[in-house]
């Protein structure tokens, strides 16, 4: 099966797989799911991609197997990344830019996580870079821990086995197996949703904002205190002259 390289030929999804089999998937699962390094991976193509490569016999493992293993490197990925946020802490926040490593990824997941709290956990797992930084951002706000591990499991499963199976049922259908570079392409293109509905949210609220921010600065805008806008001063200063 031949596949459309999204990037660099060594993130094609078939290309790591036949390079590296399972263990190569499941090493992939687990970086982007905590590790910060693990931004840039190809996570939803290759679940997609291991799970069509089942049902046609190139991957000889059960699927429930894949699943089961998936799953759990998903699950403890998400559990490194927020061991290691809370003892890194707001140092994250302080790193520098480097090749690999950009600061804006990490206040992009923790705007995330405050906006959506405790189940963020559950849909950033679909939202490429996000699901990487948002455990890390739960374990330096220290989200208590029971709470995370609930939701940690429950994104891990509905990502990691979820996208696989979906792989695997799609890929018995002959036109999604004839136009698998199509596939790839669609999916990547669902992952990034989130994140362009969020940035057209927060255009509209800017723009619905800046209208009212110009009111307040204007002068004369601050409140009144009576039907006619004047002041208390101004009213005793009335009251006096007569």
């Amino acid at each position: 099966m031949n596949t459309l390289a999204l990037g660099p030929s060594w993130l094609d999804p078939d290309y790591l797989i036949n390079t590296f089999g399972l263990p190569g998937v499941l090493l992939i699962v687990f970086a982007e799911s905590g590790l910060l390094i693990g931004f840039f991976l190809p996570g939803d193509s290759i679940l997609f991609t291991t799970g069509l490569l089942v049902t046609t016999g190139q991957l000889r493992y059960p699927l429930w197997l894949v699943c089961v293993l998936i799953g759990l490197a998903a699950i403890i990925g998400d559990q490194v990344g927020y061991l290691f946020g809370r003892k890194v802490g707001p140092a994250l926040f302080n790193r520098p830019d480097s090749k690999l490593f950009k600061q804006e990824n990490v206040e992009k997941a923790h705007e995330f996580f405050e906006k959506y709290g405790p189940k963020s956990l559950i849909l950033a797992r679909f939202v490429p870079v996000v699901r990487t930084f948002t455990p890390i951002i739960a374990g330096v706000s220290r989200m208590n821990y029971r709470s995370f591990l609930i939701f940690n499991i429950v994104g891990g499963i509905l990502w990691g086995v979820g996208v696989t199976v979906l792989g695997a049922v799609l890929g018995k259908i002959e036109f999604v197996h004839q136009n698998i570079e199509a596939m790839l392409v669609l999916i990547v293109l669902i992952s990034v949703v989130p994140i362009a509905i969020e940035f057209l949210r927060a255009r509209s609220k800017a723009k619905k904002a800046a209208p009212d921010r110009e009111d307040d600065d204007r002068p004369g805008s601050g409140p009144s205190d009576g039907p006619s806008g004047s002041s208390p001063a101004g009213r005793r200063g009335r009251h006096a002259k007569r």
